[in-house]
């Protein structure tokens, strides 16, 4: 199977077989985001986890086989808290607004997320463009619906989707990991402005 096609761990059979699975998902998040991915070894990730080493071996088959599932399971997991935070929002923009404030505080509670992503890129690529290309093809199928419901200009929401990824990924940097001395609500507050008035102070002319 190519890299990246799909599951390559092992499903667990039980209950405590999917909480001993997780628990090395969890611990390889650190030592990936601690170590880095050539540096960590399977025995830091079991040893984390509180396994024997050989268990590692029941769910994953190598340490690339970990790190794909690590980030597929990191993109399940932020969609879907995305997804929860905003329901109930009353228009796209507040939708935006409560969905970047969500992703914040997500990356400030997962400080290992990005560097477990640019670690990706380097074993396999594939698994790091899957994690973007899911979030844009979710994104899209929204903005495609909010410009139907007449909440949206109508525009080439491809590109606007790979906009808004963009801004969320650097403040997401910058706000939620590198520092954390401005208030999410002050950032938030801020991008609702720009996406709803824009750049410029009333109209131009070419």
């Amino acid at each position: 199977m190519p890299a990246g096609d799909g599951p390559s761990s092992l499903t667990p059979r039980t209950r405590r077989g999917a909480q001993t699975r997780g628990r090395l998902l969890q611990a390889a998040e650190e030592a990936f985001g601690s170590r880095g991915y050539h540096r960590a070894g399977i025995s830091d990730i079991t040893r984390a986890a509180g396994v024997a080493q050989g268990t590692f071996y029941s769910y994953f088959r190598n340490k690339e086989d970990v790190l794909r599932e690590l980030v597929r399971n990191m993109s399940r997991d932020v969609r879907a808290h995305l997804a929860t935070e905003v329901v109930g929002a009353d228009s796209r923009l507040e939708a935006e607004a409560r969905g970047l404030r969500a992703f914040l505080a997500y990356v400030a509670g997962h400080p290992w997320m990005y560097r477990v992503l640019q670690e990706a890129q380097f074993v396999d690529e594939g698994i790091y463009r899957d994690y973007y290309e899911a979030f844009g093809e979710s994104y899209l199928r929204l903005l495609v619906s909010a410009q139907e419901a007449g909440e949206i200009r109508p525009g080439d929401n491809a590109v606007r989707v790979w906009a808004l990824m963009g801004m969320a990924h650097f403040l997401g940097l910058r706000y939620g990991l590198w520092q954390r001395d401005v208030p999410l609500d002050r950032v938030v507050d801020t991008v609702r402005d720009l996406l709803q008035h824009g750049l410029m102070d009333g109209e131009t002319s070419e």
